[in-house]
């Protein structure tokens, strides 16, 4: 097996710096061609998922213009192991492709471990789940502070301990993040009450009804008003009914907040020469609000 690089001279894989050491004359900054199946992939990938057609994409892209941008490895034993570039590979795989262009580095795993989770931070690709559980890797398996953590990344302290708390929601709540039912604001809602039971009450409220996250908010403060936060599973269904009222009204005050968002935006449309209507209709079971946008170009 070997590599060779995009000069077109030829190198062993191995050599005299064995399989751990820096490749002879090698530097980082070189670009060699690796064969695909020598390329193991990066044990510490944060990312859970890739969506399909996404790599279809890209692998279409790679037929025709090839890998543009080269992935990072580091040695593993006889071959190698992505760094940097998990989606790039595969989509390469798809692609037909037998070799990438690649930069091979020298990495601890803590190094790998964090530059993937760094790199798919930049692109935003990870969802908050993800992104908590690599950051609960770097700080279990490699023994970084939170602290640490924050400086390395580039972000804050208390930005990390959020995100981790959410892994300490209940198994179903944390599934619902990341498949993106509910959102991260959701979540952090939903952390504010105690207790499983409690936390998904509230969840399947928030599913059932389709609450948005100002609405869970008036959920969760209502809930934590009237003690539900306890764990103690004390809820008599008669209650449980007339308490359900007291929400619904709560919720009925908040559309007023709502509805004035709709007013706002079509008094600033028509102050901008935008022609803008709005038109409120109610009865027993629905509030109905209609907004009218002239299209650009049609005469008044």
């Amino acid at each position: 097996m070997g590599y060779r690089l995009f000069g077109g001279r030829n190198r062993a894989a191995g050599g005299e710096g064995g399989s751990q050491g820096r490749i002879p004359g090698f530097s980082s900054s070189e670009v060699a061609r690796i064969p695909i199946d020598s390329i193991l992939h990066n044990p510490y990938q944060p990312r859970e998922s890739i969506q399909e057609s996404s790599l279809e994409e890209l692998a279409s892209s790679i037929k025709t213009h090839g890998v543009l941008q080269p992935i990072i490895v580091r040695k593993a034993g006889k071959g190698f192991e992505v760094v940097a570039g998990e989606r790039r590979l595969r989509a390469a795989r798809l692609a037909g492709l037998t070799e990438v262009p690649a930069i091979i580095r020298e990495c601890t795993d803590r190094d790998q471990a964090l530059l993937a989770l760094v790199e798919n931070l930049q692109r935003e690709d990870l969802n908050p789940i993800e992104v908590a559980r690599g950051y609960k890797v770097l700080l279990e398996e490699f023994g970084l502070t939170q602290e640490e953590l924050a400086a390395e990344l580039g972000t804050s302290q208390s930005s990390i301990s959020n995100k981790l708390r959410l892994l300490k929601l209940p198994e179903e709540i944390v599934e619902a993040i990341s498949r993106e039912i509910i959102t991260e604001r959701h979540a952090r809602e939903v952390l504010k009450v105690d207790g499983e039971e409690a936390q998904m009450r509230a969840f399947r409220e928030i599913c059932n009804s389709g609450l948005t996250v100002q609405e869970t908010e008036c959920l969760v403060s209502g809930m934590l008003s009237r003690g539900e936060a306890a764990a103690s599973g004390d809820f008599g269904k008669g209650r449980g009914r007339v308490e359900g009222r007291k929400m619904r009204v709560g919720i009925y005050r908040d559309l007023r907040i709502f509805l004035n968002s709709f007013r706002q935006v079509v008094k600033e449309l028509r102050k901008a020469g935008v022609g803008a209507s709005l038109e409120e209709d109610e009865d027993e079971q629905y509030i109905r609000v209609t907004v009218r946008i002239k299209k650009p170009g049609i005469a008044k």
